[in-house]
């Protein structure tokens, strides 16, 4: 008979507008890894809250038991549990580690300080144990120089590092349960698959019971021994990790696992959730690269480009680019591969002139921009633009999405009026999946990919020839990635446009692109076409990110 440490049974969670989760069920055996899937809104983040009875105000568990069974005391039902009792057991004997370690963390408390505090709270102890045992926390979770993180700002961490002193701080009570909310989707492969190992390892070494939280499936390949897909607040699948991967039964399952790029082909259009639920076949159809002609005159030049930043008072020198040289061809995608850090999006910046170079030469159709005027500068601006990563922060939320997507053109005097102006708005609109009507609404009524899909459209408004995407699909759910990956290839084709495609998710570069960079401490340590690079490596670098890649 197997052991439950969790029962949740028939759970209902609604708002006053609605049912956001519909009386599902689920188990958690003790000492494994339980994976729960599923898009953004879904209904899974909401689920792991109730555990802890960290629902927002307007969020009510209406019905349904939340059993927790602990390895010593009776089984206790956590729906039901008074607050006193709740709180010996939140962040005690049940744990959670968050998404974004950078919001979740005090900014204003040193790292060392915030995990000792939780400690202190659950457990007691003088200052010199809490030390020490918050030193031998971050040991376990492999960071380095334990000391110097322990009286460090958050700020001045990695995005990796901080996600190690969120789980120093999720086990330092020693919880028998830890939930784990999408703690690796923010982090670069190389990252992700470390800290995927430390969590399995620490299962292993406490006998951990980990919910793991992810819209990801692959990455729940390599750590979950069991796995809950949720759709719309319901549970449309439960199994071993293994037979839901190679045998999923429900079609939303089948679809989130094939909507992601793989490695092995190329399909001319990915496959989306809404083909699987509307019972569609994938196409045989592959993705033609684009392949430039011997001689041809590159649309973009790059020679020598660097840009240090001095720090320490001038003391240091920080090389963000570094000597960096290589051309993109008209009509061709360039894929820009790499680690946060590693300078691509810098680069990426100081080709649109965002940002000033130090030294080098960036031609554009055989024009110097390091060397254009102001007003030079902007009737080339019309011809370049860029979606960024998060259009949540690029767009103006004070601004409807039809005065976002007019802008541009009010700006560099495209159309000689404003009907002529609106009219296009709702061509670009309807172009990028959106309607007409969505004109008049405000940034915080649409989701993601509908936020992303107006800044492509703004992109889009000067008919410019040259886009830089800066990992414009980096924060999107993998459904939603392959609708945004589709579109953008459309329009490459309808406009003939050229992409320099920046990103640190090598299934999305290998399936976008056409040729490959990859860039390393502020330099381009290898270049060729995806099937070379992914086969064979030239560069050690490289090949350690391929093999990150989960799955």
């Amino acid at each position: 008979m197997k052991d439950w440490i969790l029962d949740i049974n028939r759970l209902t969670l609604e708002t006053g507008k609605g049912t956001l989760v519909r009386g599902i069920s689920l188990k958690l055996e003790r000492g494994k890894f339980t994976g729960l899937a599923g898009e953004s809104g879904s209904g899974k983040t909401l689920t792991a809250l109730s555990v802890l009875r960290l629902l927002p105000p307007a969020v009510q568990l209406t019905s349904g038991s939340i059993l927790f069974s602990p390895a010593e005391g009776p089984r206790v039902d956590l729906a039901t549990l008074p607050p006193k009792k709740m709180f010996q057991i939140r962040g005690n004997r049940i744990s959670m580690i968050f998404q974004e370690p950078m919001t979740s963390l005090n900014p204003s408390m040193r790292c060392g300080k915030q995990v000792s505090e939780v400690i202190r709270i659950h457990q007691g102890g003088d200052r010199p144990a809490l030390r020490s045992r918050v030193l031998h926390l971050f040991d376990e979770v492999k960071l380095p120089d334990p000391r110097s993180i322990y009286n460090a700002w958050p700020h001045l961490l990695s995005g990796g590092q901080r996600q190690r002193v969120m789980i120093a701080m999720a086990l330092a009570t020693r919880p028998e349960l830890v939930i784990a909310d999408e703690p690796t989707t923010a982090l670069d492969v190389t990252v992700q698959k470390s800290i995927l190992d430390l969590l399995a390892e620490l299962r292993e070494k406490y006998h951990l019971s980990i919910l793991f939280i992810t819209h990801d499936l692959t990455v729940l390949k390599q750590i979950a021994d069991h796995m809950v897909i949720m759709y719309r607040g319901e549970v449309v699948e439960t199994g071993s990790t293994d037979r839901i991967l190679t045998t999923p039964e429900a079609p939303y399952t089948r679809g989130l696992i094939a909507c992601k790029p793989g490695l092995d082909r190329t399909p001319y259009r990915l496959p989306t959730l809404s083909d699987f639920m509307a019972g569609k076949k994938p196409g045989t159809r592959e993705l033609k690269r684009t392949v430039v002609p011997p001689d041809t005159v590159p649309l973009l030049r790059i020679r020598n480009l660097s840009k240090w930043y001095a720090r320490d008072r001038g003391k240091t020198v920080v090389k963000a680019v570094d000597e960096v040289s290589f051309d993109v061809f008209a009509g061709e995608t360039m894929g820009l591969v790499g680690e946060s850090g590693c300078g691509k999006t810098t680069l990426g910046r100081t080709i649109l002139r965002l940002i000033g170079a130090t030294s080098g030469d960036i031609d554009y159709r055989g024009e110097n921009l390091l060397a254009c005027s102001r007003s030079e500068l902007r009737k080339i601006r019309s011809s370049i633009q860029v979606v960024f990563q998060d259009p949540y922060s690029s767009l103006s939320p004070r601004r409807t999405a039809g005065q976002i997507v007019r802008e541009p053109m009010e700006i560099h005097g495209i159309g000689t009026n404003r009907t002529e102006r609106n009219a296009r708005v709702q061509h670009l609109l309807e172009q990028v999946g959106l309607t007409g009507s969505d004109m008049d609404r405000y940034p915080h009524e649409f989701s993601g990919g509908q936020r992303q899909r107006i800044g492509i459209a703004r992109a889009l408004a000067c008919e410019p020839e040259f886009v830089i995407l800066d990992e414009a699909v980096s924060a999107l759910d993998v459904s939603v990635q392959a609708q945004i990956l589709n579109l953008l290839n459309e329009l490459k084709q309808t406009y003939g446009l050229t992409y320099i495609f920046i990103s640190h998710d090598l299934t999305v570069v290998r399936y976008m692109s056409d040729r490959i960079l990859v860039m390393k401490d502020g330099s381009i340590v290898e270049s060729g076409t995806p099937e070379s690079i992914y086969t064979t490596p030239s560069h050690p670098y490289t090949g350690k990110l391929i093999r990150s890649i989960p799955g």
